[in-house]
This record gives C-alpha cells, sequence and structure tokens, in this order.
C-alpha cells in the first residue's frame, strides 16, 4: 500500500531503555564459548551491549516512562492528547490492552481512544501511519504514539543465534495536525506466506501455555516453543528482497533521489543486515545510522524511534530533516516513510528505573 498524509508533524520524541546491561563477549565467556570466536562475531555482527529490562518491568513501564518524559519535552498536557496508539507484541496481558492501560496511567480524557498494533520490527511505521491517519482525516489534534517491546524475555539464553540479538526499550512519539509542512509518504506490506520464519509457536489461543520442551538444534542452539525463535537465512533473504524497494518507493512518491535525503533510518536489525542495506540502496554509510546495535541492542518496535533520537537528536532539536525510514520483521511485514521531521523537542536516551 502507497499512501500520502499532508498537514502532519512530529513534535515530540522519548525512548526510555532497559536498566540491566549485557555483554556480548562476557556472557559467551561464562557459556564455555572461545573468545576469538566471540570478538569475531562481534565485529561482524555489531553485537557488544545490549540493555534489557530489569525483572518486572514491562514494554508498558518502558513506554509510560518515555510517554511522561516526552510530553514534559514538548510542553504538552497529557490532557491534550486526543488518543493514544500503541504498538507491541509483549503486553502486559491477553487482556486488557497496553493502550488502555497507558491511557488510565496517563488519565487521559474519556473521549480518547486508545488501541494496540501487533506488530515488531516495523510497527513504528504502521504505528506512525495510523498516528498521521487520525490526525489527517480522524479529527484528532494529538495522538500519542507508544512503541516498546521486551523480547529478550522470549528468547533462550541458550539460544546464540536469538537471545544475544534483543534489547528491550521502550518510545513514545507526539504526532500533532497542523496546516503546513509537506506530506509524509507511506509505503507498507507483508509477506504472510513467511511469517513462520519469526515466530514464537506457544502462548496463545492455537497452542495455548503447557509444558514446555527444550529441543537442540545442529549448532547446538537451545530453545522451546515457548521462545521466539527465527530462520535467519529466510529473515535476511526478505529483507534484501523487500526493503530496498519499500524505500526506493517511498523516494519516488516524495519526489526525491538519495542526494535529497539526510539520513536513512532502518531498523537496527544488527550492523551486517544494515550495511548490506546500505550497499544495496547504493547511499553513503554516513547516511544510515548504524551504531545502536552496539549500545542498546535490536530494539524491536522501538529501534526506529531510538536512532532518531540518539544518533539524529541534536540535529532534529533545531532543524527540519529528510528522512527516509523502513521497519522490517516478524509477520514477515515492512513499513517505509519519507518526509521532513523536525524541530521537535527530543528526550535524552534514558534507563527505567533510574
Amino acid at each position: 500500500m502507497h499512501c500520502s498524509l499532508a498537514n502532519v508533524r512530529l513534535s515530540g520524541l522519548a525512548v526510555t531503555t532497559g536498566s540491566v546491561t549485557r555483554d556480548f563477549v562476557a556472557d559467551g565467556l561464562a557459556a564455555g564459548h572461545d573468545r576469538a570466536s566471540l570478538e569475531r562475531v562481534a565485529q561482524a555482527v555489531g553485537l557488544r551491549e545490549r540493555r534489557v529490562a530489569a525483572p518486572g518491568v514491562t514494554a508498558l513501564d518502558l513506554c509510560e516512562d518515555a510517554a511522561r518524559r516526552m510530553l514534559e519535552a514538548a510542553g504538552a498536557d497529557p490532557s491534550s492528547v486526543d488518543a493514544v496508539v500503541f504498538v507491541t507484541q509483549t503486553p502486559d496481558h491477553p487482556q486488557p490492552n497496553n493502550a488502555s492501560l497507558l491511557h488510565g496511567r496517563l488519565g487521559l480524557g474519556r473521549s480518547a481512544p486508545a488501541f494496540e498494533l501487533s506488530m515488531g520490527c516495523s510497527g513504528w511505521a504502521h504505528g506512525l501511519h495510523q498516528a498521521a491517519l487520525l490526525c489527517a482525516h480522524g479529527g484528532a489534534a494529538r495522538v500519542l504514539l507508544c512503541a516498546g517491546d521486551t523480547l529478550s524475555r522470549l528468547t533462550n539464553p541458550a539460544d546464540r543465534a536469538a537471545d544475544p540479538l534483543f534489547g528491550d526499550a521502550g518510545s513514545a512519539a507526539l504526532v500533532e495536525r497542523t496546516g503546513r509542512g509537506s506530506p509524509w509518504r507511506f509505503v507498507l506490506g507483508a509477506d504472510g506466506a513467511g511469517a513462520e520464519a519469526i515466530i514464537v509457536r506457544q502462548g496463545g489461543a492455537r497452542r495455548p501455555a503447557g509444558p514446555l520442551v527444550e529441543r537442540t538444534d545442529a549448532d547446538g542452539n537451545r530453545a522451546h516453543d515457548g521462545n521466539l525463535v527465527m530462520a535467519g537465512a529466510d529473515v535476511f533473504a526478505f529483507t534484501l528482497r523487500e526493503v530496498p524497494e519499500a524505500v526506493a518507493a517511498a523516494m519516488r512518491l516524495a519526489g526525491w533521489r538519495a542526494d535529497d535525503v539526510d539520513a536513512f533510518v532502518l531498523h537496527q536489525a544488527n550492523r551486517f543486515v544494515l550495511g548490506a542495506l546500505a550497499r544495496k540502496l547504493g547511499v553513503p554509510a554516513e547516511k544510515v545510522p548504524m551504531g545502536l546495535v552496539e549500545k542498546y541492542g535490536n530494539q524491536s518496535s522501538a529501534s526506529i524511534p531510538c536512532a532518531l533520537a540518539d544518533a539524529l537528536g541534536d540535529r532534529l532539536a533545531v532543524a527540519p530533516l529528510r528522512l527516509v525510514g523502513c521497519g522490517f520483521g516478524v509477520g514477515l511485514s515492512w513499513g517505509a516513510f519519507a518526509g521532513e521531521f523536525g524541530p521537535m523537542a527530543v528526550a535524552p536516551v534514558l534507563p527505567f528505573p533510574r
């Protein structure tokens, strides 16, 4: 799906990470792995540190902290929020959704709807589209967009293919209706035939929670059906097949060439993937933020807003930037966008609890 939404802007942004720092090499050494091989993987994939949530802290807690800090930085009263869009695949409960719980925690007005998108790494782009749609055509003046996950809770510590990748974070952004500004362009899509390439098989209505039996794969990684598992080669092939075309389509909608774009803000899967995408897109590596995985890990739906805040926050606080972004992952799904963003209030990336 291709679309354009006008008269919207992003006025505030904040990201809150988990407070526990995990070190890829130290964890690998503790598990009995060779330092030299760990260093090779760390260098190639971009795995150093990651921030995970402390016990008892959920994506809802991280997003609430980000929302409060963002609203304060933007000088926006919670009572002015007309709707909440919450993106997560790690909600506190099957029912009620995190959007309603956050609505209550922030004391928002009863006329403000609150709903949830069950999406992962492509989720922020889809959430941005929904928030912009509510402002452009849905009667809302301000929409609070929150996106966050605690995927570290779903991986098996003995699965070295997945566990070292994921960090935990929550984000908050304020999308506003405005009478000025160029349109945002969106390219959204899915390939459900490949959905099982990233999956948690047990815990839903199809396979409710029950006894869990660990299995060991050919590489010695262990996982059970309550863990998140990935078919890495399939996911990589999907990424190289769909992301470059989605980004190119968003740029065509905007009438931009690569030279017109200040930064390409892609989902921070890992450094190897980001480097491959930059080469396939034919854009300079310096225009593609890549250093976040080493600091925070793969933050799922919070990775694009974290890249905006961490790598571009100082610039976005003072002047508009032409940005092209793309999230991609579980579903299999993707969401690309192109537009001018900034100036805006950008709160610092902080851990919770502090």
